[in-house]
C-alpha cells in the first residue's frame, strides 16, 4: 500500500481497477483548510490521462508491471511473435497490443513487453535505433542554411524528416520516443 502523501514521479498504483503512473505531482498545504496532492496520473494500460487530487492519508494498492526483454522475431500479417531470450518461449500478439510501437522497430530487435498481472498490454521499443533510408529526394547544394528537413522513407517503412546533407542508403539514428531523426550513424 502507497499513501497519497508518498507519491513520486513514475510510481504505479491501482485506483477503481485500473492501473494509474503518476506523470506530476504537487503537494499543495493552502492557507485555509486541509493539505491535498494534486496529481496527473496517466493510464498505463490505455494510455489516457487524467487529473486528480487526493488526501495526504489516502492509501491505494502498488502495482507492479513487469517489464521483460524479448526479441522481436517477426510479423505474419495479423501476429506479432515475441522471443523470450533467456527461455526461447514464443509469445503472439494482436496488433491491438502493439500499436505502432514497432514503426521504428526492426526483425530480431530487442524490446521491453509491459505486462500487469500476466497480461500484455504494451510494448517499449529501445529508446534509438539506427535505421537504414530506402527512399528520399536528394538535397541540392546550398540549400542547408534554414535547416531545412525533407521526408524520408526508412527500412521498417515509417517516414521521418530529416536534413537535407542526408541521402538514400545512408543510416541515421531515430529516437523512438518522438519519431526525430537524432544523426547520421
Amino acid at each position: 500500500m502507497i499513501s497519497a502523501g508518498e507519491f513520486r514521479n513514475g510510481v504505479t498504483f491501482e485506483l477503481d481497477g485500473q492501473v494509474f503512473q503518476i506523470v506530476e505531482f504537487q503537494h499543495v498545504k493552502p492557507g485555509k483548510g486541509a493539505a491535498f496532492v494534486r496529481t496527473k496520473l496517466k493510464n498505463a494500460i490505455t494510455g489516457a490521462t487524467v487529473e486528480r487530487t487526493f488526501n495526504p492519508t489516502d492509501k491505494m494498492q502498488n502495482a507492479v508491471i513487469e517489464r521483460k526483454d524479448m526479441q522481436y522475431m517477426y510479423n505474419d500479417g495479423e501476429l506479432y511473435y515475441f522471443m523470450d531470450t533467456e527461455t526461447f518461449d514464443q509469445i503472439p500478439l494482436n496488433k491491438e497490443t502493439v500499436g505502432d510501437a514497432l514503426k521504428f522497430v526492426k526483425e530480431e530487435v530487442v524490446v521491453k513487453i509491459l505486462s500487469y498481472k500476466e497480461n500484455v498490454f504494451g510494448i517499449e521499443p529501445p529508446y534509438f535505433v539506427e535505421l537504414k533510408i530506402t527512399q528520399t529526394e536528394p538535397g541540392f547544394k546550398g540549400d542547408t542554411a534554414t535547416g531545412a528537413t525533407k521526408p524520408a522513407t526508412l527500412e521498417t517503412g515509417a517516414t521521418v524528416k530529416v536534413p537535407l546533407f542526408v541521402n538514400e542508403g545512408e543510416v541515421v539514428k531515430i529516437d523512438t520516443r518522438t519519431g526525430d531523426y537524432m544523426e547520421r550513424a
